[in-house]
Parts: structure tokens; sequence; C-alpha cells
């Protein structure tokens, strides 16, 4: 497997498959060299502020016009219109997806469980589980509506996109950025996990503040492809997701054509094993805040539109203290997924694969066992929460819940359950 990589995040990178492929000093000659045609990618408007703009010039075979007429295919699962049912405040969680019966590609494997906002007002975000057993045969795809993150928790992907190509398993992620093109194959010929469609800002580090200039996601641990092409013809499928709906146009080429590239708009990779975490060593828990990956940031200061969270293997040491996450009522959204092992706050029930959503305002915490286990373990000695990686999805917004999840098999009717053991305690005369 020819993998490659650059290290940063949001830099401004420069690979060549071939030697002197990249123009020097301009970045749109007259006649680029091997015979390549000139197209920049832009994801940001032109006159960001040079902080914030993201663009990448491609030296590449064939220019992205080159393909037949779009036409309109059936969504499958996919969904980007959120009033199909009424958004609940109750506790909801589902079981992993079953693996599929029939041969299904990454992409036909889409299935949206929530969602908030419009792509087409580019702003809010989509929340997908994926389980897949094919390679992409064939056919490509790209997202005109947002960039996906894409969390794997079963099956590792290489990712080939017109950039290079992305190899992530289990407990890693991938971001992709809106539109650029990509195909998945399976090398493990079976995978599964979550793909969050960010529909506003582009993801990007948190700043730091008082933590200092290191911790968290450290910028050189994220991974950038080289470029690397495809020369091939023959009869391919494109296909495009744009304003919510699937699009498919005959193409005659590899669109993984580009022979070199310049820019700070590529996809990447991250090992979420190596997120630096930062916890209490005196007493309280603290706010989940201290574990956020990549955050997409809203026209609010200090409210993001998504924020992505990990609950890595840590260790907890504070004192005195109740050390799961407490009960809770937060006016974001929370979409969680279980990628490895067990979530410290839930004794049963949460399991690898599957997904929980606590909406606006809705209590939540950890279950009885959980309770009165951390209630009377001995705060005295650290304790390593060792076999996990769990992560959330948090929105500043209302997420509302597809037909397919509220309908599925694998949604647990019997959640609430989990906290009807809570016992009152209470007693005035006895403090």
């Amino acid at each position: 497997m020819d993998l490659s990589y650059q290290t940063g995040f949001g830099n401004e990178f420069a690979t060549e498959a071939l030697p002197g492929a990249l123009p020097v000093g301009q970045n749109s000659p007259q006649r680029a060299a091997y015979g390549l045609y000139t197209e920049q990618i832009s994801g940001t408007a032109f006159t960001a502020p040079r902080s914030h703009n993201r663009r990448t010039w491609t030296y590449r075979i064939h220019p992205a016009a080159k393909h037949q007429e779009f036409r309109q295919i059936d969504n499958g699962n996919i969904v980007s219109d959120f009033t199909q049912v009424a958004a609940t405040p109750n506790q909801l969680r589902w079981n992993p997806l079953p693996a599929p019966s029939i041969k299904t590609d990454f992409i036909s494997g889409w299935s949206t469980m929530a969602g908030t906002g419009s792509p087409d007002a580019q702003s809010g975000c989509a929340i997908h589980l994926y389980v897949a057993n094919a390679d992409m045969d064939h056919r490509y795809f790209y997202s005109a509506d947002g960039e996906l993150l894409i969390v794997p928790q079963q099956g590792s992907l290489l990712i080939k996109t017109e950039l290079g190509n992305l190899y992530i398993a289990p407990q890693e992620i991938a971001l992709i950025p809106r539109g650029i093109r990509f195909q998945v194959l399976l090398p493990d010929g079976m995978a599964r996990g979550y793909i969050c469609e960010n529909y506003g800002a582009p993801l990007r580090l948190p700043d730091l503040g008082v933590i200092g200039s290191n911790g968290l996601a450290n910028p050189r641990d994220f991974q950038i492809p080289v470029a690397r092409y495809e020369d091939k013809q023959g009869d391919f499928e494109l296909i495009a997701k744009f304003s919510g709906n699937l699009w498919q146009a005959r193409i005659g080429h590899s669109p993984c054509d580009v022979v070199a590239w310049h820019g700070n708009y590529a996809p990447c990779k991250y090992d979420l094993r190596r997120f630096n975490t930062i916890g209490s060593i005196s007493y309280d828990h603290p706010d989940p805040s201290i574990f956020l990956v990549l955050q997409s940031q809203s026209d609010t200061p200090g409210v993001d539109t998504i924020d992505f969270v990990i609950f890595p293997p840590r260790w907890l040491a504070a004192e005195h203290t109740f050390r799961p996450p407490w009960f809770h009522r937060n006016i974001a959204a929370e979409f969680m997924g279980l990628i490895h092992g067990a979530y410290d706050a839930k004794a049963e029930g949460f399991l690898p694969g599957g997904a929980s959503l606590h909406n606006c305002m809705t209590g939540h915490g950890p279950d009885v066992q959980t309770f009165d286990k951390a209630s009377s373990i001995d705060t005295s000695n650290p304790q390593k929460i060792a076999n996990t990686m769990a992560f959330m999805f948090e929105t500043r917004t209302l997420l509302r819940p597809t037909r397919y999840a509220m309908e599925s098999p694998a949604r647990q009717t019997n959640y609430t359950d989990c906290w009807q053991g809570l016992v009152k305690h209470f007693n005035p005369e006895q403090p």
C-alpha cells in the first residue's frame, strides 16, 4: 500500500508526483508542465481573511468539468430534510447497525440519524451512520453540501482522494473537505462507523487559551496526503451530494488524477490516541470542552456550530469528587458514539458502533450502576480508564432525528429504564 503523508493542520502544503509538475513563481502558467490542466479548488470565499482562507491549486490530467450531465438518483437512507418527524425531548439510543445482507459500498451504506439546519443555507450538520461490505468499484463521490468527518468503528478504510490517499482504521479519523472527490475501498471487507457532515464553517483546531501553546490535538499529528495520481480511462460513475440529494454523472476517467498540488484545502487524518488529555488533579469533574478535538465556529464568539469531542483513555485523580460525568442538561444537543471498549458513564447498553442522542435541555447522565459505584469509590486512589474511546458531535442547535432513526429496529425503546432505579436518598435529618 503506497501511503505517504505530510504533517500539520491548516498549513500551506506543496506536493508533486512528477518532478517539475508544480509551477514556480506563479499559480497558473500559460502552459502547465506535462500537458496538465490548472484548476483551483476554493473552500472559502475569495475575500475571506488570510488566516481563514482555504484554497488549493491542482495540476491534473483532466479538469473537473469533464463529465456527462448529472441526473438525480435515489437517496437511499440519506436525508437532508430534518422536518420529517417531530423533534423529541426524549433520550434516544441505538444498537449498532447490522452488516448488510447485500453488496453495499461506502456511499450506499449511509443512514442519516439526525441533523439540523440546511445544506442550502450552509448552516448546521447531518449525522450519518455507515455500514458497508464492498469497495466503491468504478464509483467516485463528493459532497457539495459539507465537509465530512469520518469516524470508523469497525474495519479500516482506504480513501483515495484526488489529492492523495488516506488510510484510516478505528480510533483514527479522516476529514474530507467539501467538494473533494474520493473513492473508498475496504481492506478488511467490512466497515462500520459514523460521519458528521458539516454544512457550516470548516472544522479547525480550537485555541488553547490558558492551557498554553501545547495540548489537546497537536497540529503536527495531523497527516495530509502527498500527490498520487491515477491515469485511468473507463466507464465510471461520479456521485454528487448536492442540495441534500444524490446525483450521478458518467465520467470517462478517474477524477483522482491530480499530479501535483499546493494549498491548504486538503483532506487529512488524525489518530485519536495521540490526543493530549487534560483533566482535574484536585477536585470536580471538568466540562467536556477540555476534550475538544475540532470545532466549527459560528457567528457567535464562544458558541460553536459543531464541536467534535472525544473521551479517550485517561487517569482520574480528582478527590472528594463524583468522577464520571455528572447529571446534566445542556443548551447544546449531544450525539454520542462509542468506537472501542466501554463508556465510563454507562454500565451497560451503550455498545461499540451504537449511538445516543440527548437534545437541548434533556436530562441525562450516569445510569444506576455507575452512580452507585462512583458514589462509594475510594477517591484517595487515582483510577485509570483504559479500555475506551467514545466521542461526541455537539451542536448549538436542536438535532432532529430522522424517520429512519425513530423507526429503526436498532433503536432501544427501553433506554429510559436505565435511570428508573435511581432511588430517593434524601433525608432532612441526616446531612
